[in-house]
């Protein structure tokens, strides 16, 4: 039997649609014949069988290239794989009493909403502090980083650390397949709004671009023509207010791809207000004069990071299966910049 864990890159940020490997498993060649879910539960420690039940009901395991059912019959030679879309810890989890402002719990999901500023993964140099950590204290769970139970892998999805809004958790193992499921399938519903440079010509539109890794930096993402390259992603963006020289637009996500809208808003001339990465930081639209650079400048200290926050959240209810749809107030921060630019405007 063979095991290899995913380790986190460190320039992973955000969620992508794609699957990882956390387990995979090479029949040795005098297995018994025997179900697939009773042969996984018998080599993954500390894994029950009901999660690799559900993990086998959600399509997250495969003989192969191809995803098998729970009464699959292992053969000598089979080459089995535990699959997520979402990528392995690799870290130690240690509890942390750190405040959680929970718009929604009960026994199968939280919904939370994350401040601007907090990690949500520990790893390359955030080991304390983040959002796992304090998500550790509050469901009372501690791990090492080799745990094969990944209950920790509660946080289907993620948001940069310097976005705020909204993010669902799951509390057990149905709850976490199935939410690991509609993400990868594309039908949770996430809606954004951000401050973005310049006036927008239409009213809305869709960026239909794909995204890779900027060859000359890998912190960065950029768009590329060549279908061969990079990840199909998709932004729907309509405006919500028009001031001067920002605009303030909400940005619906058909695919969610690593710095998708701060990538796909920069492509077309309008970064993100305040987007160090992608341009944001620098006076894109306005006037020559001192005063205005003055303003400017004011602005990025009312909200010094890029002015985007995940508002909506809506998902199906892993046991009820109702849908249930969350907004949140845009922050302080996003507010205050949004206030002063109306009375720059007027």
């Amino acid at each position: 039997m063979q095991t290899s864990p995913n380790n986190e890159p460190e320039f992973l940020e955000e969620e992508e649609q794609e699957m990882f490997e956390h387990f995979r498993f090479e029949v040795d060649p005098g297995q018994e014949p025997l179900r697939i879910d009773k042969y996984m539960t018998a080599h993954m420690e500390h894994t029950s069988r009901h999660r690799v039940q559900c993990a086998i009901k959600e399509g997250f395991v495969q003989v192969g290239d191809k995803t098998v059912k729970a009464n699959y019959i292992v053969r000598p030679g089979d080459i089995i794989r535990f699959v997520m879309p979402y990528r392995r810890r690799g870290v130690e989890i240690k509890p942390q009493e750190i405040a959680l402002n929970i718009v929604y719990e009960d026994e199968d999901v939280l919904v939370l909403n994350k401040p601007a500023g907090m990690v949500v993964h520990p790893g390359h140099g955030h080991y304390e502090g983040t959002l796992v950590n304090a998500l550790a204290f509050h469901l009372g769970i501690s791990q090492g980083p080799d745990g094969e139970d990944e209950r920790m892998g509660v946080l289907v999805h993620r948001i940069d650390k310097d976005t705020s809004g909204l993010l669902a958790v799951a509390k057990n193992d149905d709850a976490q397949m199935s939410l690991a499921r509609q993400f990868f399938d594309h039908s949770i519903e996430r809606r954004y709004v951000a401050i973005v440079w310049g006036d927008l010509k239409e009213d809305e539109g869709t960026v239909d671009a794909n995204l890779m890794r900027d060859p000359s930096d890998r912190l960065r993402f950029c768009t590329t023509d060549d279908p061969e390259k990079g990840k199909r992603a998709v932004t729907h963006w309509r405006v919500l207010e028009r001031l001067g020289y920002v605009t303030l637009v909400e940005c619906k996500l058909e695919t969610g791809r690593t710095h998708q809208i701060r990538v796909h808003m920069s492509s077309i001339g309008h970064p993100i207000f305040g987007d160090e990465r992608y341009g944001g930081t620098e006076i894109r639209q306005g006037t020559i004069y001192a005063k205005y650079k003055q303003f400017i400048h004011n602005c990025f200290e009312i909200c010094p990071r890029q002015a985007l926050h995940a508002k909506t959240l809506g998902f199906v209810h892993p046991r009820t299966r109702q849908f249930l749809q969350f907004d949140s107030e845009i922050p302080s921060d996003m507010s205050a910049l949004l206030e002063k630019w109306r009375k720059y405007v007027n």
